[in-house]
C-alpha cells in the first residue's frame, strides 16, 4: 500500500475511529479491518488517500457504534472512553486535539452516531459533506445539517467547561495527588469544586460506585478512603487524551486512570477509569 503512504495516514485513521467509539481496543481492530480492505481495493481513482483511508475507518466505526450504544445500555454502573495515552513518550503517534479528551468524548457519547460521525469527518478532518454522506446513506445538505447540529453541542460543552492551562493542570493535579495520597481531606475539599462529580467506571470488574457522587467533601472522603485502604501504589503524572492525568500503577500493573477536567484552579469534575479491561492496553 505503497502508494497510500500507510504510516503517514495511519495515525488520521486510529484518531477517526477512536474518536468515533472511545475505546482503544475497538479502534486498532477498525484500523486492521481498513488495512484489509484498502490493501485490496482498487485505488486508481483515489486522489487524497488520508480522505479516503479515514472515510473507510467512519464506515467501519458507524456500525459499531451502531451496536455500541444498545451493549452501553446494558453496561454496570456509569462508562467512560479508554484513556489515550499521548505525549512525546508514546510510540505510536496519534493527531490530538480536544476532542480525544475525555471531556469532549462524553460529549460526542451524547450525539447521535450519525451525528457524531459527521462532526469527526468533516469538522476534525476535513472530509467533504458528499463524502460525508456516503457513509451515512443520504444527502451532503443531511449530513451537513447533522455536522452542524453536533457542532452546536460541542461549542456549547467548551463555552461551559473552559480548558485549564497545562501549568494550571500540572499545578492542580500535583497537589492533588498529594493530598490524595496523605489523606488530606480538607486539602481535597479546597481543591475540588463544591459542586464536584466524581464519576467511576469500573464495568463490573473493579470495586467502583456504580452512581456519580456530588459534592468537594464526599468526593474528598470517598478519595481518602480509597487511598487509606488500598496498598501503595505509584501515581504518576501522564498524558491523556492530549492533557495530563494521574495514573495509578501497583507491582508494575495500571489499576486506574483519572482523568480531570479544572477550572479556576479547582477540579469540577473527576473521571476514573478502574475497568481492567480499559486498562490493558497500557
Amino acid at each position: 500500500m505503497d502508494d497510500l503512504d500507510w504510516e503517514t495516514n495511519r495515525p488520521a485513521v486510529f484518531g477517526a475511529a477512536y474518536r468515533l467509539l472511545g475505546s482503544v481496543a475497538e479502534a486498532e481492530d477498525v484500523v486492521q479491518d481498513v488495512w484489509l480492505r484498502a490493501s485490496g481495493a482498487d485505488r486508481s481513482g483515489v486522489r487524497d488517500p488520508r480522505a479516503w483511508l479515514v472515510t473507510i475507518a467512519a464506515r467501519l466505526a458507524y456500525n459499531v457504534l451502531k451496536s455500541a450504544r444498545v451493549r452501553r445500555e446494558e453496561y454496570p454502573g456509569p462508562w467512560l472512553p479508554e484513556p489515550l495515552l499521548t505525549g512525546p513518550d508514546v510510540a505510536d503517534r496519534v493527531i490530538v486535539d480536544d476532542s480525544v479528551s475525555t471531556a469532549m468524548l462524553l460529549v460526542m457519547e451524547e450525539l447521535t452516531p450519525a451525528e457524531r460521525v459527521a462532526f469527526v469527518l468533516h469538522d476534525v478532518f476535513d472530509v467533504p459533506f458528499t463524502q460525508v454522506a456516503g457513509v451515512l446513506g443520504g444527502s451532503a445538505a443531511a449530513a451537513r445539517k447533522l455536522a452542524s447540529r453536533a457542532r452546536g453541542r460541542v461549542a456549547d460543552a467548551r463555552e461551559a467547561r473552559p480548558k485549564a492551562s497545562r501549568a494550571e493542570r500540572e499545578r492542580v493535579l500535583t497537589a492533588f495527588r498529594a493530598a490524595a495520597e496523605g489523606g488530606d481531606i480538607d486539602r481535597l475539599v479546597r481543591l475540588l469544586h463544591p459542586d464536584a462529580v466524581y464519576v467511576a467506571d469500573g464495568g463490573g470488574r473493579a470495586v467502583a460506585s456504580r452512581r456519580p457522587i456530588t459534592g468537594a467533601d464526599r468526593i474528598a472522603r470517598l478519595l481518602a478512603g480509597v487511598a487509606a485502604r488500598s496498598r501503595a501504589g505509584r501515581v504518576a503524572l501522564v498524558e491523556v487524551g492530549g492533557e495530563l492525568a494521574l495514573e495509578t500503577r501497583r507491582d508494575g500493573r495500571v489499576v486506574w486512570v483519572d482523568t480531570l477536567e479544572i477550572a479556576d484552579g479547582r477540579v469540577t469534575a473527576f473521571h476514573r477509569i478502574a475497568n481492567p479491561d480499559k486498562l490493558r492496553h497500557l
